[in-house]
C-alpha cells in the first residue's frame, strides 16, 4: 500500500503511540485541527450563541451557523434548515421516534426495521408500536449479512409507517441498499430512516440521492468531538413535527398558557448549545474533505483487505459476514473456538492491541447469527499495515495462550 502521506502524524494520541487502535467503529481518533478548533472556540470565542447582540456572542453564532452550513454540504443537505445539531447519533434517532413516530403511527400501523440495527435504531422503534399499539417487524438479514430486496419488498406493505436501515452494519461493516429500500418505502408512503454512524466515516453521503427522509450521525466517529451528532431530516417532515425538548433557544415568545416555537432547525435545539462541538466538528469534516474519500476508501479497502485475508487463514477462527474484503468497510469481527471474546480482547490488549468485544449494541443481530458476543477489530484510514500485522500475528496465538496447545 503506498503510504506517501503520513496522515497519522495529524493524530497525536497516537502518533507516538505503541497502541495499536483497532477501535475506530466505536470511536475514531481527533486530528489536531479538531483539538485546536474546540480549543480556539473556548480561548477566543466562548460566548451563549444566538440573540446576544455583542461581539463575542455574534462570533459564537457565526461559529455555530458556519459549522452547519458545513455540515449541510458534507452530506448533499438542500438546506441547512434540515440540519438540526444533537448530541449523537442515538438522540437524533430517538428525536425522529418521538416527535415524528409518536405523532404519524397508530394501531393497526407498522415500522419495518432491519435486524442489522444498532440498539439506537431498534429500541425507539420498539418503543413507539409499544406506544402506539402499532407491529414491530423485521428486515433478516442472510448468513452473510446481505438482504434480499425482493424480501424487503414483500415486507414494505401499505401498513407501513417507517422503514429503519442501518447504511452500513456495525457488527459486519456490510453496506446495505438503503437506495433502493427508500424507493420501495416511498412506493407505499413509508418514511426512510437512515443510520449513517458507520457510514459517514468511511464514504461520501449524499442525502438526497439516498432517498433518505432522516439520516442521523455522530461527530465522533467522524474524527470530530464527542457530544455533537447532526439529524438530517426532510424540511417539510421536521416543519411539521412538534419538538422533542422544550426550554432556551426553541422558543419564539412564551405566553403563561402556551408558546411559538422557533423556526427551523432551531426549535429541535432546546438548551445552550454545545458549539464548541459543532466548531470541532466542522474542523473534522473539513479535514476529511481536505484528504478526499477516494484516498480515505483506497487506504482503508488495503488495510482490510489485509486483515480479512489475514485472519481467514487462522485455524479455527471465524470471520462474520461477507466472504468478500471489499464488503466490510473496516470491519473485521471474528470468533475464535473455544475462547471467548473477553478473554480475546484482553490478550491483545496485553499485546498494546485495542480491539472491542462483546455483543457491539446489536444483540438481536448475534442472535440471528448464532452468537452471544464476538471480537471485532475496526480500521481507519491513519492505520498501518505494521498494526494489522501485529493484531494478526497476536490473534495467531490466541488458543495456544489459552492451553489448546498448538
Amino acid at each position: 500500500m503506498d503510504m506517501r502521506k503520513d496522515y497519522r502524524s495529524d493524530f497525536p494520541l497516537i502518533v507516538n503511540s505503541s497502541i495499536a487502535y483497532l477501535d475506530n467503529a466505536a470511536t475514531a481518533q481527533r486530528p489536531q485541527c479538531v483539538i485546536d478548533a474546540e480549543s480556539d472556540f473556548y480561548l477566543r470565542h466562548n460566548a451563549n450563541p444566538m440573540r446576544g447582540l455583542y461581539e463575542l456572542s455574534i462570533e459564537a453564532t457565526d461559529i455555530y451557523e458556519n459549522a452547519r452550513e458545513t455540515v449541510r454540504k458534507f452530506i448533499g443537505a438542500a438546506s441547512t434548515e434540515e440540519v438540526v445539531f444533537t448530541r449523537n447519533t442515538t438522540e437524533s434517532l430517538n428525536l425522529v421516534a418521538y416527535s415524528y413516530g409518536l405523532t404519524h403511527v397508530k394501531a393497526g400501523d407498522e415500522v419495518l426495521v432491519s435486524i442489522m440495527e444498532h440498539h439506537s435504531d431498534l429500541l425507539p422503534w420498539q418503543m413507539v408500536c409499544r406506544h402506539t399499539g402499532a407491529k414491530l417487524r423485521f428486515i433478516d438479514c442472510e448468513p452473510d449479512g446481505s438482504v434480499d430486496l425482493n424480501k424487503v419488498d414483500e415486507l414494505i406493505t401499505d401498513k407501513t409507517k417507517i422503514v429503519a436501515m442501518t447504511q452500513v452494519s456495525n457488527v459486519l461493516g456490510r453496506q446495505y441498499p438503503v437506495r433502493e429500500v427508500a424507493k420501495l418505502a416511498h412506493a407505499k408512503g413509508a418514511v426512510m430512516v437512515v443510520d449513517g454512524a458507520q457510514s459517514t466515516p468511511h464514504m461520501p453521503v449524499n442525502v438526497q440521492e439516498l432517498g433518505a427522509d432522516f439520516f442521523a450521525f455522530s461527530g465522533h466517529k467522524v474524527f470530530g468531538p464527542m457530544g455533537i451528532g447532526v439529524l438530517y431530516g426532510r424540511r417539510d417532515l421536521l416543519d411539521a413535527m412538534p419538538p422533542f425538548l422544550s426550554g432556551g433557544e426553541m422558543i419564539e415568545s412564551v405566553t403563561r398558557e402556551s408558546a411559538v416555537y422557533a423556526e427551523l432547525p432551531h426549535k429541535f435545539e432546546a438548551g445552550t448549545v454545545n458549539a464548541a462541538g459543532a466548531a470541532g466538528l466542522k474542523a473534522a469534516l473539513d479535514y476529511v474533505s481536505s484528504i478526499g474519500f477516494d484516498e480515505l476508501m483506497r487506504r482503508e479497502h488495503a488495510l482490510t483487505e489485509r486483515a480479512f485475508n489475514a485472519v481467514r487463514n487462522i485455524p479455527h477462527v471465524q470471520v462474520l459476514g461477507s466472504d468478500k474484503a471489499e464488503e466490510h468497510t473496516g470491519i473485521v469481527t471474528f470468533v475464535v473456538d473455544g475462547v471467548h471474546p473477553h478473554d480475546i480482547s484482553e490478550i491483545l490488549s496485553s499485546d498494546g492491541i485495542a480491539v472491542r468485544a462483546g455483543h457491539h449494541c446489536a444483540q438481536p443481530l448475534l442472535k440471528h447469527l448464532g452468537h452471544l458476543s464476538t471480537t471485532r477489530a475496526s480500521l481507519a484510514f491513519y492505520n498501518t499495515e505494521d498494526e494489522v500485522d501485529r493484531f494478526v500475528a497476536s490473534l495467531s496465538t490466541i488458543r495456544e495462550r489459552m492451553g489448546y496447545g498448538k
